[in-house]
Protein backbone atom coordinates (compact mmCIF):
# COMPACT_ATOMS: atom_id res chain seq x y z
CA UNK A 1 0.00 0.00 0.00
CA UNK A 2 2.59 2.33 0.21
CA UNK A 3 3.43 5.13 3.11
CA UNK A 4 -0.62 5.28 5.26
CA UNK A 5 -2.44 8.53 5.58
CA UNK A 6 -5.55 9.61 7.44
CA UNK A 7 -8.32 12.22 7.61
CA UNK A 8 -10.14 12.85 10.58
CA UNK A 9 -13.51 15.18 10.28
CA UNK A 10 -14.98 16.91 13.27
CA UNK A 11 -17.75 14.70 13.56
CA UNK A 12 -15.39 11.18 14.24
CA UNK A 13 -14.85 10.37 10.60
CA UNK A 14 -11.78 9.18 10.05
CA UNK A 15 -10.93 7.82 6.50
CA UNK A 16 -7.73 5.71 6.21
CA UNK A 17 -5.93 5.61 2.35
CA UNK A 18 -2.12 6.06 1.01
CA UNK A 19 -0.22 9.37 1.45
CA UNK A 20 0.56 11.27 -1.83
CA UNK A 21 3.26 14.05 -2.17
CA UNK A 22 4.78 15.50 0.98
CA UNK A 23 4.56 14.03 4.79
CA UNK A 24 3.08 16.16 7.33
CA UNK A 25 -0.18 17.15 8.80
CA UNK A 26 -2.42 19.68 7.78
CA UNK A 27 -5.63 21.42 9.04
CA UNK A 28 -8.64 23.32 7.00
CA UNK A 29 -12.11 23.03 6.03
CA UNK A 30 -13.03 19.63 4.25
CA UNK A 31 -14.73 20.78 0.54
CA UNK A 32 -15.40 19.14 -2.14
CA UNK A 33 -14.82 20.26 -5.79
CA UNK A 34 -16.60 18.58 -9.00
CA UNK A 35 -14.76 19.74 -12.25
CA UNK A 36 -13.31 17.01 -13.56
CA UNK A 37 -9.84 18.63 -14.61
CA UNK A 38 -7.94 21.93 -14.39
CA UNK A 39 -6.94 20.53 -10.91
CA UNK A 40 -3.42 22.31 -11.29
CA UNK A 41 -5.75 25.55 -11.43
CA UNK A 42 -7.56 24.68 -7.91
CA UNK A 43 -4.49 23.72 -5.81
CA UNK A 44 -2.97 27.31 -6.74
CA UNK A 45 -6.00 29.05 -6.74
CA UNK A 46 -5.19 31.44 -3.21
CA UNK A 47 -9.43 31.05 -2.61
CA UNK A 48 -8.60 27.48 -1.55
CA UNK A 49 -6.30 28.62 1.56
CA UNK A 50 -7.99 27.26 4.59
CA UNK A 51 -9.15 24.38 3.09
CA UNK A 52 -8.40 20.60 2.37
CA UNK A 53 -10.36 19.84 -0.92
CA UNK A 54 -11.17 16.74 -2.02
CA UNK A 55 -11.61 15.86 -6.20
CA UNK A 56 -15.06 13.96 -6.89
CA UNK A 57 -13.96 13.04 -9.85
CA UNK A 58 -12.24 9.59 -9.27
CA UNK A 59 -8.87 9.83 -11.41
CA UNK A 60 -6.55 12.92 -11.07
CA UNK A 61 -2.74 13.66 -11.62
CA UNK A 62 -2.86 11.92 -15.49
CA UNK A 63 -1.64 14.70 -17.53
CA UNK A 64 1.05 16.00 -14.64
CA UNK A 65 1.68 19.44 -14.02
CA UNK A 66 3.27 22.23 -16.09
CA UNK A 67 4.58 26.49 -15.36
CA UNK A 68 2.01 27.80 -17.86
CA UNK A 69 -1.82 26.77 -16.04
CA UNK A 70 -0.72 28.01 -12.64
CA UNK A 71 -2.98 30.37 -11.12
CA UNK A 72 -0.65 32.05 -8.53
CA UNK A 73 3.14 31.86 -7.56
CA UNK A 74 2.54 28.80 -5.48
CA UNK A 75 -0.11 26.27 -4.06
CA UNK A 76 -2.45 27.42 -1.51
CA UNK A 77 -4.86 24.41 -0.55
CA UNK A 78 -4.24 23.02 2.91
CA UNK A 79 -4.61 19.61 1.19
CA UNK A 80 -5.91 17.48 -1.45
CA UNK A 81 -8.21 14.22 -1.79
CA UNK A 82 -9.13 12.05 -4.25
CA UNK A 83 -9.98 8.51 -5.31
CA UNK A 84 -7.00 7.65 -6.98
CA UNK A 85 -3.89 10.10 -7.97
CA UNK A 86 -1.81 9.27 -11.32
CA UNK A 87 1.50 8.28 -10.31
CA UNK A 88 2.80 8.92 -13.64
CA UNK A 89 1.89 11.95 -15.83
CA UNK A 90 1.47 11.74 -19.85
CA UNK A 91 1.37 15.11 -21.36
CA UNK A 92 3.73 16.75 -24.08
CA UNK A 93 2.83 19.69 -21.67
CA UNK A 94 3.73 18.34 -18.63
CA UNK A 95 7.03 19.11 -16.70
CA UNK A 96 6.46 17.41 -13.75
CA UNK A 97 4.30 14.29 -12.10
CA UNK A 98 1.33 15.74 -9.25
CA UNK A 99 3.24 13.65 -6.90
CA UNK A 100 6.60 15.70 -7.62
CA UNK A 101 5.01 19.46 -7.41
CA UNK A 102 3.14 18.24 -4.29
CA UNK A 103 6.86 17.10 -3.19
CA UNK A 104 8.38 20.31 -4.16
CA UNK A 105 5.65 22.34 -2.20
CA UNK A 106 5.23 20.62 0.57
CA UNK A 107 1.57 19.66 -0.53
CA UNK A 108 0.40 16.29 1.70
CA UNK A 109 -2.20 14.66 -0.19
CA UNK A 110 -3.90 11.34 0.18
CA UNK A 111 -6.24 8.97 -1.90
CA UNK A 112 -7.32 5.42 -2.09
CA UNK A 113 -10.43 6.51 -0.02
CA UNK A 114 -14.44 6.63 -0.65
CA UNK A 115 -15.06 10.01 -1.96
CA UNK A 116 -17.89 9.61 -3.18
CA UNK A 117 -19.04 8.85 0.98
CA UNK A 118 -16.65 11.52 1.95
CA UNK A 119 -18.80 14.02 -0.65
CA UNK A 120 -22.37 12.59 0.45
CA UNK A 121 -21.51 12.97 4.12
CA UNK A 122 -20.19 16.98 3.42
CA UNK A 123 -23.48 17.40 1.31
CA UNK A 124 -25.53 16.43 4.22
CA UNK A 125 -23.62 17.62 7.11
CA UNK A 126 -22.52 21.06 5.52
CA UNK A 127 -18.10 21.31 5.20
CA UNK A 128 -16.50 20.56 8.24
CA UNK A 129 -13.07 21.00 9.66
CA UNK A 130 -10.89 18.20 9.66
CA UNK A 131 -7.01 17.20 9.70
CA UNK A 132 -4.90 15.24 7.19
CA UNK A 133 -2.03 13.22 8.30
CA UNK A 134 0.99 10.77 7.43
CA UNK A 135 2.37 11.83 11.13
CA UNK A 136 -0.18 11.19 13.59
CA UNK A 137 -2.48 8.02 12.47
CA UNK A 138 -4.22 7.27 15.87
CA UNK A 139 -8.03 8.52 15.18
CA UNK A 140 -8.70 9.61 18.57
CA UNK A 141 -6.06 12.30 18.16
CA UNK A 142 -6.57 12.90 14.94
CA UNK A 143 -10.47 13.75 15.81
CA UNK A 144 -9.39 15.81 18.69
CA UNK A 145 -7.28 17.90 16.17
CA UNK A 146 -10.08 18.36 13.97
CA UNK A 147 -12.30 19.79 16.58
CA UNK A 148 -9.97 22.20 17.68
CA UNK A 149 -9.28 23.80 13.61
CA UNK A 150 -11.09 27.20 13.89
CA UNK A 151 -13.89 27.28 11.92
CA UNK A 152 -14.08 29.52 8.62
CA UNK A 153 -16.81 32.07 10.01
CA UNK A 154 -14.70 35.16 10.83
CA UNK A 155 -11.77 34.40 9.49
CA UNK A 156 -9.99 37.27 7.53
CA UNK A 157 -7.84 35.13 5.36
CA UNK A 158 -7.00 37.53 2.89
CA UNK A 159 -4.40 39.33 4.52
CA UNK A 160 -2.35 35.51 4.16
CA UNK A 161 -2.90 35.72 0.71
CA UNK A 162 -2.71 39.23 -0.41
CA UNK A 163 0.19 41.38 -2.23
CA UNK A 164 2.19 43.32 -0.29
CA UNK A 165 3.36 45.86 -2.64
CA UNK A 166 1.42 47.51 -5.88
CA UNK A 167 2.77 45.86 -8.85
CA UNK A 168 2.05 46.57 -12.75
CA UNK A 169 0.21 43.34 -13.86
CA UNK A 170 3.38 42.02 -16.08
CA UNK A 171 5.14 42.39 -12.70
CA UNK A 172 2.99 40.32 -10.97
CA UNK A 173 2.03 37.80 -13.25
CA UNK A 174 3.66 35.21 -14.35
CA UNK A 175 5.32 35.00 -18.44
CA UNK A 176 2.45 35.10 -20.69
CA UNK A 177 2.97 34.37 -24.33
CA UNK A 178 -0.75 35.65 -25.70
CA UNK A 179 -0.31 39.47 -27.85
CA UNK A 180 -1.31 41.93 -25.12
CA UNK A 181 -3.07 44.97 -27.46
CA UNK A 182 -2.31 48.47 -26.60
CA UNK A 183 -4.22 49.73 -23.03
CA UNK A 184 -7.25 51.94 -23.63
CA UNK A 185 -7.80 51.79 -19.81
CA UNK A 186 -6.10 51.45 -16.73
CA UNK A 187 -7.32 49.65 -14.10
CA UNK A 188 -6.52 49.38 -10.26
CA UNK A 189 -7.33 45.41 -9.00
CA UNK A 190 -7.52 45.18 -4.99
CA UNK A 191 -6.20 41.30 -4.33
CA UNK A 192 -7.85 39.66 -2.33
CA UNK A 193 -5.88 36.35 -3.35
CA UNK A 194 -6.52 37.13 -7.05
CA UNK A 195 -5.92 34.11 -9.81
CA UNK A 196 -3.46 35.19 -12.27
CA UNK A 197 -5.84 34.55 -15.12
CA UNK A 198 -7.99 37.28 -14.08
CA UNK A 199 -5.02 39.55 -14.42
CA UNK A 200 -4.46 38.23 -17.72
CA UNK A 201 -7.49 38.44 -19.40
CA UNK A 202 -8.20 42.24 -18.70
CA UNK A 203 -4.76 42.77 -20.14
CA UNK A 204 -6.13 41.22 -23.43
CA UNK A 205 -9.20 43.58 -23.48
CA UNK A 206 -6.31 46.47 -23.42
CA UNK A 207 -6.65 47.40 -19.82
CA UNK A 208 -2.89 48.77 -18.10
CA UNK A 209 -3.43 47.27 -14.74
CA UNK A 210 -2.22 47.79 -11.55
CA UNK A 211 -2.43 44.86 -8.66
CA UNK A 212 -2.84 46.68 -5.25
CA UNK A 213 -2.58 44.99 -1.94
CA UNK A 214 -6.22 44.38 -0.23
CA UNK A 215 -5.40 46.50 2.20
CA UNK A 216 -4.81 49.91 -0.55
CA UNK A 217 -7.45 52.87 0.61
CA UNK A 218 -9.60 54.52 -1.50
CA UNK A 219 -7.80 57.52 -1.17
CA UNK A 220 -4.61 55.91 -3.57
CA UNK A 221 -6.58 54.43 -6.48
CA UNK A 222 -8.83 57.61 -6.20
CA UNK A 223 -5.23 60.15 -6.61
CA UNK A 224 -4.44 57.50 -9.36
CA UNK A 225 -7.11 58.50 -11.35
CA UNK A 226 -8.04 54.94 -12.54
CA UNK A 227 -10.78 54.49 -14.97
CA UNK A 228 -12.25 51.60 -13.00
CA UNK A 229 -11.85 49.28 -10.16
CA UNK A 230 -11.85 45.03 -10.07
CA UNK A 231 -12.15 43.66 -6.59
CA UNK A 232 -10.68 40.06 -6.79
CA UNK A 233 -11.66 36.53 -5.90
CA UNK A 234 -9.95 35.20 -2.16
CA UNK A 235 -10.46 32.86 0.94
CA UNK A 236 -12.14 33.08 3.70
CA UNK A 237 -14.99 34.65 5.54
CA UNK A 238 -16.01 38.50 3.74
CA UNK A 239 -17.40 40.08 6.44
CA UNK A 240 -14.01 39.58 8.49
CA UNK A 241 -11.75 42.15 5.20
CA UNK A 242 -13.40 44.83 7.36
CA UNK A 243 -10.40 46.94 5.69
CA UNK A 244 -11.74 46.24 2.10
CA UNK A 245 -15.08 46.77 2.86
CA UNK A 246 -14.17 50.31 4.25
CA UNK A 247 -12.59 51.16 0.65
CA UNK A 248 -15.23 49.72 -1.21
CA UNK A 249 -17.42 51.70 0.79
CA UNK A 250 -15.53 54.97 -0.26
CA UNK A 251 -15.24 54.08 -4.10
CA UNK A 252 -18.48 53.72 -4.50
CA UNK A 253 -18.90 57.34 -3.16
CA UNK A 254 -16.72 58.39 -5.85
CA UNK A 255 -19.23 56.75 -8.37
CA UNK A 256 -15.78 54.64 -9.54
CA UNK A 257 -17.02 52.08 -11.81
CA UNK A 258 -16.13 48.67 -10.41
CA UNK A 259 -16.64 44.59 -10.85
CA UNK A 260 -16.44 41.95 -8.41
CA UNK A 261 -15.84 38.65 -8.17
CA UNK A 262 -16.11 35.95 -5.86
CA UNK A 263 -15.14 37.41 -2.71
CA UNK A 264 -15.00 40.73 -4.53
CA UNK A 265 -18.81 40.13 -4.91
CA UNK A 266 -19.32 39.59 -1.34
CA UNK A 267 -17.20 42.56 -0.29
CA UNK A 268 -18.95 44.76 -3.06
CA UNK A 269 -22.22 43.47 -1.16
CA UNK A 270 -21.26 44.44 2.38
CA UNK A 271 -20.49 47.43 1.09
CA UNK A 272 -23.48 48.89 -0.70
CA UNK A 273 -25.54 47.49 2.46
CA UNK A 274 -26.84 43.40 1.53
CA UNK A 275 -26.02 40.98 4.21
CA UNK A 276 -23.62 38.05 3.57
CA UNK A 277 -24.77 34.16 4.81
CA UNK A 278 -22.09 30.91 4.89
CA UNK A 279 -23.62 28.32 2.94
CA UNK A 280 -23.72 24.64 4.10
CA UNK A 281 -21.08 23.24 1.81
CA UNK A 282 -20.42 26.11 -0.93
CA UNK A 283 -19.98 25.62 -4.40
CA UNK A 284 -16.78 24.15 -5.70
CA UNK A 285 -16.74 23.21 -9.17
CA UNK A 286 -16.30 24.19 -13.13
CA UNK A 287 -19.83 22.72 -13.99
CA UNK A 288 -22.62 24.76 -12.29
CA UNK A 289 -25.55 26.09 -14.47
CA UNK A 290 -26.03 29.77 -13.54
CA UNK A 291 -29.39 31.52 -15.38
CA UNK A 292 -29.16 35.42 -16.35
CA UNK A 293 -31.95 36.89 -15.15
CA UNK A 294 -32.78 39.50 -17.88
CA UNK A 295 -32.52 36.91 -20.62
CA UNK A 296 -33.19 33.50 -19.36
CA UNK A 297 -29.57 32.51 -20.98
CA UNK A 298 -28.13 30.13 -18.85
CA UNK A 299 -24.41 29.56 -18.63
CA UNK A 300 -22.09 26.80 -17.04
CA UNK A 301 -19.68 28.81 -14.92
CA UNK A 302 -16.58 27.74 -12.45
CA UNK A 303 -17.40 28.51 -8.61
CA UNK A 304 -14.86 28.09 -6.11
CA UNK A 305 -16.86 29.71 -2.36
CA UNK A 306 -18.19 29.46 1.17
CA UNK A 307 -20.21 32.39 1.12
CA UNK A 308 -23.33 34.07 -0.55
CA UNK A 309 -25.07 37.65 -0.67
CA UNK A 310 -28.74 37.32 1.08
CA UNK A 311 -31.26 38.01 -1.71
CA UNK A 312 -33.63 39.18 0.86
CA UNK A 313 -31.02 42.29 1.22
CA UNK A 314 -30.70 43.57 -1.93
CA UNK A 315 -33.37 45.72 -2.73
CA UNK A 316 -33.09 47.05 0.21
CA UNK A 317 -29.48 47.81 -0.67
CA UNK A 318 -30.48 49.28 -3.96
CA UNK A 319 -29.13 46.73 -6.15
CA UNK A 320 -30.59 44.49 -8.60
CA UNK A 321 -30.04 40.31 -8.62
CA UNK A 322 -28.83 40.07 -12.60
CA UNK A 323 -27.76 36.51 -12.34
CA UNK A 324 -28.98 33.11 -9.90
CA UNK A 325 -27.64 29.78 -9.48
CA UNK A 326 -29.91 26.78 -11.06
CA UNK A 327 -28.95 24.71 -8.38
CA UNK A 328 -30.14 25.97 -5.04
CA UNK A 329 -31.28 29.48 -6.51
CA UNK A 330 -28.83 31.44 -4.71
CA UNK A 331 -27.34 35.27 -5.81
CA UNK A 332 -24.52 34.80 -8.49
CA UNK A 333 -24.97 38.20 -9.65
CA UNK A 334 -26.02 41.82 -9.11
CA UNK A 335 -25.83 45.66 -10.38
CA UNK A 336 -26.12 48.94 -8.73
CA UNK A 337 -29.31 50.67 -9.49
CA UNK A 338 -27.54 54.07 -10.43
CA UNK A 339 -23.88 53.52 -9.74
CA UNK A 340 -21.85 52.33 -12.51
CA UNK A 341 -21.02 48.73 -10.41
CA UNK A 342 -21.34 45.43 -10.77
CA UNK A 343 -20.26 41.83 -10.00
CA UNK A 344 -20.62 38.14 -9.88
CA UNK A 345 -20.10 35.40 -7.69
CA UNK A 346 -18.82 32.58 -9.84
CA UNK A 347 -15.69 32.71 -12.16
CA UNK A 348 -15.96 34.18 -15.73
CA UNK A 349 -12.07 34.31 -15.99
CA UNK A 350 -12.01 30.44 -15.53
CA UNK A 351 -9.65 28.69 -16.42
CA UNK A 352 -9.01 26.12 -18.16
CA UNK A 353 -12.86 26.98 -18.37
CA UNK A 354 -15.75 26.63 -19.33
CA UNK A 355 -15.69 30.50 -20.91
CA UNK A 356 -19.54 31.02 -21.34
CA UNK A 357 -18.68 34.27 -18.93
CA UNK A 358 -16.14 36.18 -20.15
CA UNK A 359 -18.48 38.67 -21.97
CA UNK A 360 -18.59 40.29 -18.42
CA UNK A 361 -14.81 41.35 -19.29
CA UNK A 362 -16.45 43.30 -22.37
CA UNK A 363 -19.09 44.59 -20.12
CA UNK A 364 -16.70 46.16 -17.48
CA UNK A 365 -14.39 47.82 -20.25
CA UNK A 366 -18.30 48.94 -21.60
CA UNK A 367 -18.82 50.55 -18.24
CA UNK A 368 -15.53 52.41 -17.89
CA UNK A 369 -15.93 53.94 -21.88
CA UNK A 370 -19.46 55.27 -20.75
CA UNK A 371 -17.94 56.85 -17.34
Amino acid sequence: MGRQAKLALEDGTVFAGRAFGADGERTGEVVFNTAMSGYQEIITDPSYKGQIVTMTYPHIGNYGVNEDDLESAKPWVEGFVAREFSRIQSNYRASATLEEYFAKHDIVGIDDIDTRALTRKLRTTGAMNGVLSTKDLEDASLVGKAKAVPHMVGLDLVKDVTGREAKPWREFVSTDRAVVPAPKHRVALIDCGVKWNIVRLLAREACDVTVYPATVTAQEIVSQKFDGVVLSNGPGDPGAVTYAIETAKALLKKQVPMFGICLGHQILGLAIGARVYKLPFGHHGANHPVKEVATGKVEITSQNHGFAVDERTCADAGIEVTHVNLNDGTVEGFKHKSLPVFSVQYHPEASPGPHDSRYLFNQFIAMMGKK
